[in-house]
């Protein structure tokens, strides 16, 4: 698929336990193309962890293709690999991971320090990041001195900095109560609509039936792969759709 911001063939990530040989991901195959946004559930087991660090660039797999944005990933020396990872993906995690004693100014900042970008100019993308997930008015203020729901913003908002072509987002609303998590679904279908492609992975199915489009994991394979809501309802079925 020519228009594919990530192409993945056959893949598989195998790992030998005591002799034994576990199968975590077992011939995925799938593309998503730039400005989707789909999740990737599944129960604790599936592989959709395994999954998500093969996508981010966190591990390589056993055997398989991965394409992102037109790169070999498994044929890329280490270094490659992290800027590979630090310029195609933001993160966002389930447990923010936000410096507690940076303001939240400088923790969407912190990327670009990395990157080596002036002060000027990343106090300028920071600040529009920001902005852009409705913090203006909170930018000068600590973790402490934020709600659950401002932190995951914040986070969010250091995942967009850096213009990455994917926003992998890992159980984001795993730490957040429901009426939280929904706002902050609310603001990735939002993110969606202006052009980000984004990746949800969650156990939830109630969260995978918001996004478009779904893929189900099953002991490492997938057992479906369509409108969000249709996966959701499917359960551990073994349907796959077409």
């Amino acid at each position: 698929m020519d228009d594919a911001l990530i192409l993945v063939e056959d893949l598989c990530r195998h790992y030998e336990v005591g002799g034994e040989t576990v199968r975590a991901l077992d011939g995925v195959s799938f593309a998503i193309r730039r400005g989707e946004w789909v999740a990737i559930v599944g129960q604790s087991g599936s592989g959709k962890s395994t999954l998500m660090n093969l996508l981010g660039c966190l591990d390589t797999p056993t055997s398989g293709s991965y394409r992102l944005n037109g790169a070999n990933v498994q044929r890329l020396q280490d270094d490659q690999l992290a800027d590979l990872r630090n310029e195609e993906i933001g993160f966002v995690f389930q447990t923010f991971q936000l410096l507690p004693r940076a303001t939240a100014l400088a923790n969407v900042e912190l990327p670009l320090v990395y990157r080596g970008v002036s002060r000027r100019e990343r106090r300028a993308r920071a600040e529009a990041a920001l902005a852009s997930v409705g913090l203006t008015n909170r930018m000068h203020h600590r973790p402490n001195e934020l709600s659950g729901g401002q932190r995951q913003r914040v986070a969010i908002a250091r995942a967009l900095v850096g213009e990455p072509s994917i926003l992998l987002a890992d159980e984001p609303t795993g730490n957040l109560d429901s009426a939280t998590g929904e706002e902050i679904i609310r603001l990735f279908d939002e993110l969606n609509r202006r052009g980000h492609t984004i990746i949800l992975v969650t156990h939830e199915p109630r969260l995978a039936a918001r996004c478009p489009r779904a893929i189900r994991l099953t002991d490492g394979r997938i057992v479906g792969d369509g409108p969000g809501a249709e996966v959701a309802a499917i359960g551990a079925a073994r349907v796959v759709h077409g």
